[in-house]
């Protein structure tokens, strides 16, 4: 099973396709916010390079020239994606995963950026990065494992220079601009890409990071996608500015970038990263974008927010405004639709395949290696749980 586009693979080797005339907190896109469409309210302006409608737009401080080739692998990547988080998804609902994070909405941020990296930049992701981590070729039934409970990761980082996946909001932000700047002393040519939620820019750890890297100028760019929830907070309580103005006050650039635009999203985060690899420091990119789905599977959104604000944002799908951009550029024919949607189902099946004929989890596990020489709590911990365990034999619960 191929776990990534080899055409728009091509995009991460290359630097030149990316213009850049002005200052990296200008943008200038201007969009009506759904939750304040009522009262009139606007957000503010952001990078887009595809209109919802999928229109192509020019932009005068990014722009980006892909071949169709490149435009197809960067629809596949989504479609693949997509299809992959909705198969997870799926696998938790029928006892199969413990849990869930969707990325449901946010595959364009996620491949845009992740298709903007180089082979020797190094991604700290959090726990929702499926796409980035697709794109930097993990095999996507490893991440499942460890919802699955088999595993700690199931992938070598060094391998595909991409870290475990990260559970504690905002810390992998400080282990980026620890290993930034590491690289950065080692004379190293490569840039790091953090990944974080709007919830988490509110962690300390995540300011700390901006601290310290914009003091000591290191080659990080933070790629916070902003889907409007922090489980059930909305981003109103938490900022009284937009997220990206914050760089302002730590010293570095912040832009902030249509999180359900792909090729807009790949513009700015190679822009990004060229820049941090110049030695001009952290930049900080704001994906403004949507949670469609749940915060994860034990989620139920339905209880803080209305259907009107889904719909709204249904209508910027990603994926959607790609295919008509491909479609009316004549990039694109039913037979590549066709083949792909084979591709997505064989996909699928795989992913169930495998996950199915993973070991059930040992429950007890969790209690070993907790302290090198035991410890009296988890002693007890533990034998409370084995009874309970215990007390299902021959019962329902079995």
């Amino acid at each position: 099973m191929t776990v990534e586009s080899t055409a728009a693979r091509k995009t991460t080797r290359r630097s030149s396709g990316t213009k850049r005339t002005a200052s990296a907190s200008t943008s200038t896109t201007k969009k009506t916010s759904p939750r304040a469409a009522g009262a009139g309210a606007t957000e503010p302006e952001l990078v887009q390079l595809l209109t919802p409608e999928g229109e192509r737009v020019q932009h005068p401080d990014y722009d980006i020239d892909l071949s169709a080739e490149e435009l197809r692998g960067l629809y596949r990547d989504m479609v693949l994606t997509r299809r992959f988080d909705a198969e997870a998804t799926s696998l938790q609902r029928q006892g199969e995963l413990g849990l869930w994070a969707s990325l449901l909405g946010q595959e364009a941020a996620q491949i845009g950026s992740g298709r903007a990296l180089r082979d020797d930049d190094y991604v700290f992701p959090t726990y929702r990065e499926h796409g980035v981590a697709w794109c930097r070729g993990v095999d996507p039934t490893n991440l499942l494992g460890m919802f699955r409970g088999v595993n700690n990761g199931g992938w070598d980082p060094s391998s595909n220079n991409f870290h475990l996946y990260t559970i504690v909001l905002g810390s992998q932000t400080l282990h980026a601009t620890g290993y930034a700047m590491g690289i950065a002393k080692d004379g190293a040519d490569s840039a790091v890409l953090a990944y974080f939620g709007d919830g988490a820019s509110s962690q300390g750890d995540v300011n700390e990071s901006f601290v310290f890297s914009a003091v000591y100028n290191a080659p990080v760019v933070f790629f916070c996608q902003n889907n409007q929830w922090a489980i059930s907070e909305p981003i109103e309580k938490q900022t009284r500015v937009p997220l990206y103005q914050r760089a302002r006050g730590f010293g570095f650039p912040g832009v902030r970038v249509d999180g359900n635009d792909v090729l807009a999203c790949l513009a700015v985060t190679r822009d990004a990263l060229e820049r941090a690899r110049r030695g001009e420091g952290p930049t900080l990119i704001e994906a403004f974008t949507y949670r469609m789905a749940a915060h994860t599977t034990s989620d139920d959104p339905t209880r803080y927010r209305r259907d009107a604000e889904r719909e709204a944002w249904e209508a910027k799908d990603p994926i959607q405004r790609l295919k008509v951009y491909l479609e009316n550029a004549g990039h694109a024919d039913a037979a590549f639709f066709e083949a792909l949607e084979e591709e997505s189902e064989a996909l699928g099946k795989h992913v169930r395949e495998v996950v199915r004929a993973m070991p059930v989890p040992d429950h007890m596990a969790m209690f070993d290696h907790t302290y090198a020489d035991g410890h009296a709590l988890v002693d007890e911990e533990r034998a409370e749980f084995a009874a309970y365990q215990a007390s299902f034999e021959g019962g329902e619960g079995e």
